[in-house]
């Protein structure tokens, strides 16, 4: 869903599907995958508010075709739910003449097969708010009404400058398109490290629905964008607070144990031969240092605040991270 203009820059096209949800547990499946950005937040959101019971989950491959996102990490490359091997036919099933990207996340109705949302800007929200009734005990407030305007300002600045940014970057057309995106996003990079050098996260002492945003392109900077898309003026290990605060937010419970860094390099090397025609896979880099001491509970705060964070992973699904061919195996 996007395209490069005549004047060399990316383009993102932001009209997405979204229909009225009912929150209603059992009703909708999320589908996901772990290497994309935006099906991430969704991951995330979904684990830290507690709602494993209320809305079920699909999870697509890595690799995917012209055509659809696949189920193919389930057996006989089905769903286990929807009956179906691509995500394609959820939007067919709404729209036989859909003829934009088939995207993750998707919200899709279980009954009728069909994808009521890709919203994925307003889906993490909703989980917030709409689907309070359902959240776990002590979850968190991503989204807290007192803070609602300011966040929504910043949650801007970093889609357009960083989220989307890595890819105006990536993508551009042609080196001037480059030069630009390149220096705003590192522009807005420094601007949240001085915001961070004196918070603990980015809207204060807890965690917030921006810290998401935020996180699930850190995340994959240094192992995607920092070579993928030429985005190489400073690595994230090279950024000494936002590699702290990225750090922070891997160990808390709900971040780093729904990332797989082997699914994103997949992902990106594969999939976008256009920028990797070789599709080779890097290697590295050593993702070790996700688990050193990073230092920020001195800046005071919790990442839970009065709440608490979500119950371990059941021991078949350990923090997929460590599902990473490094330089250090």
């Amino acid at each position: 869903m996007a395209y490069v203009s005549e004047s060399g820059e990316f383009t993102r096209d932001t009209r997405y599907l979204h229909d009225d949800i009912v929150p209603e547990p059992g009703r909708y499946r999320l589908v996901v995958s772990r290497a994309c950005p935006w099906a991430s937040r969704a991951i995330v959101v979904r684990r830290l508010l507690g709602l494993e019971d209320a809305l079920s989950m699909g999870v697509c491959g890595p690799v995917h075709d012209e055509r659809s996102w696949t189920f193919d990490l389930d057996p006989g490359g089905v769903d286990p739910v929807l009956k179906i091997p691509r995500l394609e036919a959820a939007f067919l099933a709404r729209d036989p003449d859909y003829d934009r990207g088939v995207t993750v996340p998707a919200l899709v109705e279980i009954a009728t097969g069909k994808v009521v949302s890709n919203d994925y800007p307003s889906m993490t929200l909703e989980m917030s708010t709409d689907w309070s009734a359902f959240h776990r005990p002590g979850a968190p407030d991503l989204y807290p009404v007192h803070l609602r305007e300011e966040m929504d300002e910043v949650m801007d600045l970093v889609f357009r400058d960083v989220n989307n940014g890595v890819y105006r970057c990536g993508f551009a057309g042609d080196q001037d398109a480059y030069d630009k995106a390149y220096h705003r996003l590192f522009d807005r990079l420094d601007w949240l490290s001085e915001r961070l050098a004196t918070q603990r996260f980015l809207m204060g002492d807890t965690i917030t629905e921006a810290d998401v945003r935020l996180f699930t392109t850190l995340v994959r900077f240094d192992s995607v964008y920092h070579s993928h898309f030429k985005c190489n003026r400073s690595k994230l290990s090279e950024m000494p607070v936002l590699w702290a605060y990225a750090r922070d937010l891997f160990q808390t419970p709900g971040f780093g144990d729904t990332v797989d860094f082997e699914h994103i390099k997949q992902h990106y090397y594969v999939v976008q031969k256009d920028v990797n025609p070789t599709q080779i896979v890097p290697l590295g880099p050593d993702t070790s240092g996700w688990f050193t001491a990073h230092r920020r509970e001195e800046l005071g705060g919790s990442p839970f605040g009065e709440g608490t964070p979500p119950q371990a992973l059941d021991t078949d699904m350990v923090n997929p991270a460590a599902r990473s061919r490094s330089t250090s195996d």
